[in-house]
């Protein structure tokens, strides 16, 4: 069982939570760590557990038949996801890899729907939670139609600063170039090229195993 701090520490909702809640949501989690390139679950699989990231990055993407990956986003330190699937209890409609070494936070559905009946503030986060996660995805639809590769990329560095999704962020994010394009849906290459086009134009500054945003307005609004 995690520490009342400990859990405070590692996810922002449960800084609302009163002492029986906080009990409760501590009783209910436990952490587990995965290798890079690991699947953390798979499109079909039932892994009843509301998850957080407490280090590391997930990809979260689906597959073709024919091995063409489509990639959604990425969840970095302080992200929760997966609330969708266990509030609906179906199997997972999308794959989650750890990009990197990565360690979860994992609630059991029995806790989170204990929360989801008697935290008042537990629900304000929820439902906080997937309108961002609504509007993200909406977002996604229209990068993918109508933007070039730079501007999907800048795009997607900007929505890793979302304060309601990751809640932690300072404006330097530690992140790889060929996890950039993962989660983009662009080669290494080719993030490689957008991200110093990007540098060039003065909106982040590229630095040794990450990228520091410098305006992130204007990354939010590339390419319209």
């Amino acid at each position: 069982m995690v520490s009342a701090e400990y859990l405070k520490r590692i996810a922002v909702w449960s800084r609302g939570l009163n002492e029986r809640e906080i009990e409760v949501a501590r009783a209910g989690v436990i952490e587990k760590s995965f290798g890079a390139n690991e699947f953390i679950c798979m499109r079909g699989d039932h892994f009843e557990y509301w998850m957080g990231v407490v280090t590391g990055l997930v990809r979260i993407g689906t597959g073709s038949r024919d091995g063409k990956a489509v990639s959604f986003t990425g969840m970095t330190n302080g992200a929760w996801f997966g609330e969708g699937t266990v509030l609906k209890n179906e199997a997972r409609r999308y794959d989650a890899v750890a990009l990197r070494e990565t360690r979860l936070a994992l609630m059991d559905r029995a806790t989170f729907f204990w929360l989801f009946e008697n935290s008042v503030a537990f629900n304000r986060f929820l439902v906080g939670l997937l309108n961002e996660r609504l509007g993200q995805f909406m977002g996604l639809v229209e990068y993918g139609r109508m933007l070039d590769a730079k501007a999907r990329l800048a795009r997607s560095i900007a929505s890793l600063f979302n304060p309601i999704l990751y809640p932690d962020h300072t404006r330097h994010l530690d992140i790889t170039q060929e996890e950039l394009g993962a989660i983009s849906g662009i080669s290494r290459q080719n993030a490689n090229q957008c991200l110093k086009t990007l540098e060039k134009e003065g909106l982040l500054r590229l630095e040794y195993g990450g990228v520091t945003v410098i305006d992130l307005e204007k990354l939010r609004g590339y390419g319209e």
